[in-house]
């Protein structure tokens, strides 16, 4: 079989058998003729030819052309999707593919904002209009708590324990967690529900949601990524950032403070505490500065 007539084949079974859409199939057609165009040119090797050191040299090959290890990672998935079929067909007897580990990636760490960055974002809300006692509120709630923005929308008044310093939240899974609230954060949104929100229109059946928008329907997600965007303008922020910003700040803050990580863990609703882990790495960022900055013989 030529390799014509084996991507021929490879797209009518990933549209018809796997049921994949054209934006799928044309990322996978794209990966298996990179290694078409090299075994052709390097080898001129039929699909059925190729070998384990074939794909190797390939790999290296596409690496040399300046491609991330994502990318590197996301062909070699192509390439041993394509094998599998053929081993599938009863065309090949073994996977050259299988064996072949992809490109270590490294973690991408998330951006966070220092302590003064999240004070002058959120002291640049006008507390004159009702939406910004509302924008104060939700920021310092999303700063205190460490939400996801998904819980910040359907935050609501029956999860609110503001006597014992605890809100409940509904995070991934449906999964319900208890997390500790802060005084500030308490005060702003004891200031919302007395006046803005008490004071406002209220769609019927929306009741129990806590942040409501000017005409009483729960805010939306992006309705609050712009408010932050709006914020970060206003106050000459570089950094890109978004709600989960908050997030990712609110666990860095604590883990520089000094907080245990499965009480991180805890608190984050993370499934795995290798996820919190990550936030480690970001306090040895800050533990490198610090020496940087005072330690004599930096």
């Amino acid at each position: 079989m030529d390799w014509n007539s084996a991507l021929k084949d490879f797209i009518q079974y990933l549209r018809l058998e796997r049921s994949l859409a054209k934006n799928s199939i044309d990322a996978y057609l794209q990966d298996v003729e990179k290694l078409k165009q090299h075994a052709l040119y390097s080898h001129q090797k039929l699909p059925a030819e190729i070998s384990t050191q074939d794909i190797r040299d390939f790999l290296e090959w596409i690496n040399t052309l300046g491609m991330t290890p994502h990318s590197q990672a996301r062909v070699l998935s192509g390439v041993k999707a394509f094998y599998q079929y053929l081993m599938l067909e009863g065309l090949i007897k073994n996977n050259p593919a299988a064996l072949i580990e992809a490109p270590r990636l490294g973690r991408k760490l998330p951006d966070t904002l220092n302590i003064t960055e999240i004070d002058t974002l959120i002291a640049a809300i006008d507390l004159s209009t009702p939406e910004g006692i509302r924008n104060k509120a939700m920021l310092e709630i999303l700063y205190s708590c460490g939400l996801r923005v998904s819980e910040l929308v359907n935050l609501k008044l029956s999860n609110l324990f503001l006597n014992i310093e605890f809100i409940k939240v509904t995070g991934k899974g449906s999964k319900e967690r208890l997390v500790p609230i802060g005084q500030t954060a308490i005060k702003h949104i004891e200031i919302y529900l007395q006046h803005t929100r008490k004071e406002g229109p209220i769609k019927t059946g929306m009741e129990d949601f806590v942040f409501l928008n000017r005409r009483g329907a729960p805010l939306t997600r992006v309705m609050i990524f712009l408010i932050i965007k709006d914020l970060a303008a206003k106050i000459g922020l570089k950094k890109k950032i978004s709600p989960h910003t908050f997030r990712h700040s609110f666990a860095t803050h604590l883990i520089e403070g000094g907080a245990d990580l499965r009480a991180v863990q805890d608190m984050l609703g993370h499934e795995s505490i290798s996820t919190t882990e990550i936030y480690t790495h970001l306090d040895r960022d800050y533990l490198r500065s610090v020496m940087i900055d005072f330690h004599p013989r930096a």
